[in-house]
């Protein structure tokens, strides 16, 4: 499996005007590649392929600005984008209703602010320097520690006010004593990040605290809008873009800890399948309010989804992707049938044993309650595997396992960041 390792490089930093010179060449070589492309597209109906276009820019000032490894790889990017293009056409005739808006074609980069990224492979790195633990990219006179002696490829990504040099490698599974018989299942919100249960006898439901990301936020979009107000139009400034970066970070921060606290705990517990719920399109149609709207769609829940997945998968845990839907309607200690919503008949009428009280406790038919999340949690379970909670490896019924999830889960507490430490 690839994985990344980051180093910022900031603005005031020696190395950012070497590097931010060659990402201006880059969005140079890049935007002239594209008129060619789109010169090509529009006269003649043609797609200038990658091996057409680059033996077409070896002749150009842009082309031999950077190493011919990186301006190639620059191409291929292009390259890339239009395949994308094409590809999402062709599925957009079939089927408009995947897609918000009709399919774009690729756009050329700001000529004075646009920057695009570099990417040098591993033949464009020396490896004398690596030895060192040194990154010396060819024709850029940085260096950047790593402890890395091997690699892919390096990449610098621009973003707003510094550099991100990334360096890709290879990390091999190393597969821990676990049972994929035993499922783990993930339900996402605002209050509650997570409320995680199993199948496993014995397991006690976790909750991960979803109010620190609601704060930060929070917190950033009251300073932003201050900030904005004082400029008096559209734009940014270097304090408005410090106050983003810190805000990523941050959340990064704290997504990282939580899937690493998953992560382990399933390990520890031996449980070898993750199903995590998710709805297609759920942030661009929720209708919660004007104020729970914006909590919700600023909770980057794709970007934690993908950090638990390539962590699970690195311990040799199964991730399962599965949609939502009635998962907080049906009762999971009465396993009522879990319909699937379909967007096109509109909201179908079902009935459940149980009723979600107030907004953290659901109770069954039964009179028992249960933390309403972690009700979710054991129903997205039961999207992928139907009987889970009835044939557990170990115990004659699943009733026992359903009981234990009556009790109070159990809380992650999760260290805050340095910079959460002190004021913002």
């Amino acid at each position: 499996m690839q994985l990344v390792e980051q180093h910022v490089i900031a603005r005031r930093d020696p190395r950012y005007a070497v590097i931010d010179a060659a990402c201006f060449a880059s969005k140079n070589l890049y935007n002239a590649a594209l008129y060619e492309i789109r010169q090509a597209f529009f006269a003649h109906g043609t797609w200038l392929r990658y091996a057409v276009l680059d033996k077409r820019m070896q002749s150009q000032e842009a082309y031999k600005a950077l190493p011919a490894k990186v301006s190639q790889q620059v191409l291929r990017q292009l390259d890339d984008a239009w395949t994308s293009f094409f590809e999402a056409c062709e599925a957009y005739k079939q089927d408009p209703s995947k897609f918000t808006g009709r399919p774009k074609l690729p756009k050329y980069k700001d000529k004075a602010k646009g920057r695009n990224l570099l990417v040098y492979t591993a033949q464009a790195v020396s490896k004398k320097g690596l030895k060192r633990g040194l990154i010396q990219p060819s024709m850029l006179s940085i260096e950047v520690q790593t402890k890395r002696k091997e690699l892919d490829q390096i990449r610098i990504v621009p973003r707003k006010g510094f550099y991100v040099v990334e360096v890709v490698y290879e990390q091999a599974v190393k597969q821990a004593n676990v049972n994929p018989a035993y499922y783990a299942g993930i339900d996402m919100g605002m209050h509650n990040l997570v409320a995680l249960t199993a199948n496993k006898p014995g397991f006690r439901a976790r909750i991960v605290n979803g109010r620190p990301v609601k704060s930060v936020n929070q917190f950033y979009n009251k300073r932003k809008a201050e900030l904005q107000k004082q400029l008096g139009h559209a734009g940014t400034t270097k304090r408005m873009e410090r106050l983003t970066t810190k805000r990523n970070r941050r959340i990064d921060h704290y997504m990282h800890t939580a899937t690493k606290r998953i992560i382990d705990l399933l390990v520890k517990e031996g449980v070898g399948t993750l199903v995590i719920g998710k709805n297609d399109g759920w942030k661009q149609e929720c209708e919660m309010g004007k104020r729970n709207n914006q909590n919700f769609v600023q909770i980057p829940h794709a970007r934690f989804i993908a950090m638990l997945t390539y962590k699970a998968e690195l311990k040799g845990i199964t991730v399962k992707v599965a949609e939502e839907s009635y998962t907080s309607k049906a009762s999971l200690l009465d396993l009522d049938p879990l319909p699937v919503r379909d967007p096109n008949t509109g909201n179908e009428k079902h009935t459940f044993s149980g009723k979600r009280i107030k907004r953290g406790l659901y109770r069954a038919s039964d009179g028992r309650v249960l933390n309403a999340d972690c009700n979710g949690s054991g129903n997205i379970i039961r999207k992928v595997a139907p009987n889970a909670f009835q044939q557990v490896e170990g115990v004659e019924d699943g009733k026992a396992v359903l009981a234990s999830l009556v009790v109070h889960p159990v809380r992650f507490v999760i260290p805050p960041s340095r910079t959460q430490k002190g004021k913002s």
